[in-house]
């Protein structure tokens, strides 16, 4: 059996499921095809910058409704000194993947997508369709690709990156644990960073991102953060006063920051899939989200007529990924192989220290302005 549609988006993530709300409030087909059911945790920093919210109100998603935290502050360390800290330029929150994941799946179906629980095994695309397979045949004019951070169709789809093993693995558990609700903390430690914030329902996330090559050397979590992690005193006071809420963390490896390409075998990547950014920006989840609008906004002029070839939308969208987003990845990218080097660590932090003003500027090199959406 064979199903047609205007739209496919493979994967039901932030930028999935937004993406998806938007073409549907647009007025076109849309199934999203998800390969597991909601609500689900998810290894992610779960802090957002406020400038995606325009963007949020203007799908009808009020993420009011979840209780987020609100976050105003900013705070680094090193294992060179006291933690330096900054005012956020636009604020954010927030808010666990499993709440707001849940949260945005019913407004996609509120808004009219099809949402169907499958593993997609393959993306073809002959003569100007695409066809994707998953527990049946799906015909689209449009495959957007969100599938996450490394997937099977990556390896498929034969892109660059898959091509190169990465060193970094992340770890992340809710905890009960006392800490400020207004600060998200990024800390360094030797071969990696940890950030934390609190969510909803005064829970504190912690997600760190670990050289994996010194992770194997410990025989399990709980050794490898006694014996690495805690060697920034921050993070071990962290640890050591917060009672873990999941059953174990959760970890993902083979994290990749190498340079993606926005489009791949004329599929529309976003989110994640189009481009990685480091957690020293601390924004994954407000770009995933506006490379989602930046995506269906052209989409959305393609079948109208305005963008008159497949050619010409890849090639716009393309553009506008790289406008919005080469920046803060080249930042972040740049910030990640300075304190990594402790030659570098250092000296940055006492800048920092003597200079205040420097971390913000940092902030503002990663994060963007607020979202504009149409009247």
């Amino acid at each position: 059996m064979e199903t047609s549609r205007d739209v496919i988006v493979v994967g039901g993530g932030l930028a999935g499921l937004t993406c998806g709300i938007h073409l549907a409030k647009k007025g076109l087909a849309v199934t999203i095809i998800e390969k597991s059911a909601y609500p689900k945790h998810k290894v992610c920093g779960e802090y957002i910058s406020n400038e995606i919210l325009p963007y949020l109100n203007w799908l009808g998603a009020d993420v009011s409704e979840l209780n987020p935290v609100s976050i105003k502050k900013f705070q680094f360390s090193s294992l060179s000194g006291a933690p330096v800290s900054a005012q956020l330029p636009l604020g954010g929150f927030g808010v666990s993947r499993y709440a707001l994941d849940d949260f945005l799946y019913k407004k996609a179906l509120d808004s009219g997508c099809k949402i169907v629980e499958a593993n997609v095994t393959g993306i073809n695309f002959i003569d100007d369709k695409f066809t994707v397979a998953a527990d049946k045949i799906y015909n689209a004019k449009i495959v957007l690709g969100a599938f996450g951070k490394r997937s099977n169709l990556d390896q498929q789809l034969s892109r660059k990156f898959m091509h190169k093993k990465s060193p970094w693995l992340a770890v992340k558990a809710h905890y009960k644990g006392d800490f400020p609700d207004d600060v998200v903390a990024l800390h360094n430690f030797p071969g990696g960073y940890c950030g934390i914030s609190k969510v909803e329902n005064d829970l504190l996330n912690i997600c760190y991102l670990a050289d994996y090559k010194t992770f194997k050397q410990y025989k399990d979590i709980q050794e490898y953060q006694q014996q690495q992690v805690y060697k920034n005193q921050h993070l071990k006071a962290i640890f050591e006063g917060s009672n873990l809420v999941f059953e174990k963390p959760l970890t993902i490896s083979q994290v990749s920051f190498d340079k993606k390409e926005a489009v791949e075998n004329h599929i529309l990547m976003i989110g994640d899939t189009a481009g990685l950014i480091h957690p020293l920006c601390g924004n994954g989840m407000a770009m995933a989200i506006h490379s989602a609008k930046i995506a269906a906004e052209l989409v959305f002029l393609y079948f109208a007529g305005t963008i008159k070839s497949r050619h010409e939308l890849e090639s716009r969208y393309s553009r506008e990924w790289k406008l919005n987003f080469r920046k803060r990845l080249k930042a972040g990218r740049l910030l990640g192989i300075a304190l990594q080097n402790r030659m570098l660590t250092k000296p940055l932090m006492n800048l920092m220290v003597l200079f205040p003003s420097l971390l913000p500027r940092i902030i503002k090199q990663t994060h963007g302005k607020p979202v504009k959406v149409a009247a």
